[in-house]
């Protein structure tokens, strides 16, 4: 059984950083694709950054880039959201999820495993 736990999140003022962490269990997760997903209050749920567990590849949704970095640690089976120059509109719920091949997907319906979520309030 896959598990995915989400923490890291908490308030911040704009500008500021926070860094996420999604520690995984259950699988050997060397052929996964991470992603990290977010829902703001009254919208949908948006990818905001994706890495292939084996070639360490990333992606990332427009809005972040430059901000934003995902990364993950082998030997801890962890990924990492690294949060830089926050602004009010990331805030959100803030969810990590493992798709079981490994190629990356910014639609959350390809992903087959999802963590909790963690809420990330950025304070103008």
């Amino acid at each position: 059984q896959v598990q995915l736990v989400e923490s890291g999140g908490g308030l911040v003022q704009a500008g500021g950083s926070l860094r996420l962490s999604c520690a995984a269990s259950g699988r050997t997760f060397s052929s996964y694709a991470m992603g990290w997903f977010r829902q703001a209050p009254g919208k949908e749920r948006e990818f905001v950054a994706a890495i292939n567990w084996s070639s360490g590849s990333t992606y990332y949704t427009d809005s972040v880039k430059g901000r934003f970095t995902i990364s993950r640690d082998n030997a801890k089976n962890t990924v990492y959201l690294q949060m830089n120059s926050l602004k009010p509109e990331d805030t959100a719920v803030y969810y990590c999820a493992a798709r079981t091949i490994p190629v990356v997907a910014f639609s959350e319906g390809l992903y087959n495993y999802w963590g909790q979520g963690t809420q990330v309030t950025v304070s103008s």
